[in-house]
Formats: C-alpha cells, structure tokens, sequence
C-alpha cells in the first residue's frame, strides 16, 4: 500500500521539535492504527510540492490547514484543481478538517463558514451510516475538533457517515473512493491545548473554559483510524 500525504499547513514553530509536522502527525497515526507496512510520501502543497504523478499511489490523505478550503489563494486553488482530477479515478481520497472541505468542494458541496462560529475541544459525533461496507464497531466517537468552516451541505451522491449538534455534516464517503472527517483523529489533548492557548482571545472565555474542560474527557482518534486504514486497504 502507498500512501501519498498532502501536508496543508505549516507547524506553529513552537511545536515542530514535538509533533513535526501535520503530515507526519496523521504518519503516525496510520501507522498505529495498522498501516505499518505502508509506504508513505509527504509533500507540502502551500510550497506547490506535489509528487510527478499520483499514479504511482493507492490512496491521497489530505491534512488540515488554518487557510480556508475555499480560499482563491493560488496554492489552494492548485489543490482543488488537483483533488477534481483525482475524483475521476480509482485512486482512494481520505480527507481530514481542511481535506474533508476541500474535496466536498470538488465534489461540488457547499462549503463556508459554521453558523455556530468555532468549534473547538472535545466533541461527540454519531456514527449514522449502520449499513456503511466498513462499518465501525462504536455507535460514536469522540474526536478533537478546531473549525470555524464547515462543509453545509452532504456532497452529491455521498453517504453521511457521522455528525454532531454542532456539525450535521462530519464525516462522510463516496463509495470505496472517498472517505473523510471534519474534526482530527491525529491531534492529542496536549495539542489542542495548544491551540486553545494560542487562541483564548479570538475565542472567548467561555469556549476558551468549555474547550480546555473537554479534554479530560478522552478522544478516540485511534479507533477513528483503524477505520480509515480499513476502507484505504479495502479492495
């Protein structure tokens, strides 16, 4: 299995000497969750890094960005241009916060701001998709979030997979080809403490207080992951 990861965003530089990098924090979590054996390629796509041809992979993992998914900034709408082409053929597309709008919008979904503003912290999201070909063997998950934009509406021809009271579109698939997630099975509780931190005055004391309380609650960004591993090998 070959695994072709889009890095988005760059690392505050305060936490690179700990995390690396956003690629290689979804690296990591593959591989724990059982993609041991897979080849893995990273390339940071705000740098136009791209590989000379996806044809090579079996699977294209878009990360998260802080930049919006509907930006006309010219390395994101090289992203989209990309992602559209790559809809058209057999290779998988996994998407996570950023991805998981990214290729909605290639897919021609309505993508903007959250009408509740951030979403931060902790959340709990259902699993709706009982019948789904991978299906899970929880009835939720609880997953670290950090979005203010939000995919609005379920992408044509797509299966709702999971959402919140906050988020009614949070996870969803195209057949076997396209699987992706607004909030981040790779982010840990000391890293979203982070960005809580870094952003306490945008977001305000209560969600600041609501989202560093959240975390005690425990996040299941592994189980997340082994269903993403699942329905990449999936023939």
């Amino acid at each position: 299995m070959k695994l072709c990861i889009l890095d988005n965003d760059t690392l505050d530089p305060s936490q690179a000497p700990r995390y690396g990098s956003y690629g290689l924090m979804l690296e990591r979590l593959m591989r724990d969750a059982g993609a041991q054996d897979w080849e893995m390629d990273i390339f940071h796509t705000p740098s136009f890094a791209y590989p000379v041809s996806f044809d090579d992979y079996d699977a294209v993992l878009l990360t998260g960005s802080k930049t919006d998914s509907f930006s006309d900034e010219p390395w994101v709408v090289e992203l989209r241009k990309r992602i559209t082409a790559l809809l058209d053929t057999d290779i998988k597309l996994l998407g996570v916060c950023f991805g998981h709008q990214l290729i909605a919008i290639c897919m021609g979904a309505k993508v903007g701001r959250a009408p509740q503003g951030w979403s931060t912290g902790n959340h709990t999201y259902t699993w709706t998709a009982k019948d789904w070909d991978v299906a899970p063997h929880q009835s939720e998950y609880h997953l670290l979030a950090s979005h203010q934009d939000q995919v609005l509406e379920l992408p044509p021809n797509t299966t709702l997979l999971a959402q919140s009271d906050n988020c009614p579109v949070a996870a969803y698939a195209r057949g076997k080809q396209v699987l992706c997630i607004q909030p981040h099975p790779e982010f840990v509780e000391d890293y979203s403490a982070f960005i809580l931190n870094k952003r306490r005055a945008l977001f305000g004391e209560p969600l600041y207080q609501a989202g560093m309380n959240s975390l005690a609650q425990g996040q299941e960004g592994d189980a997340f992951a082994r269903l993403m591993v699942a329905f990449a090998e999936a023939a």
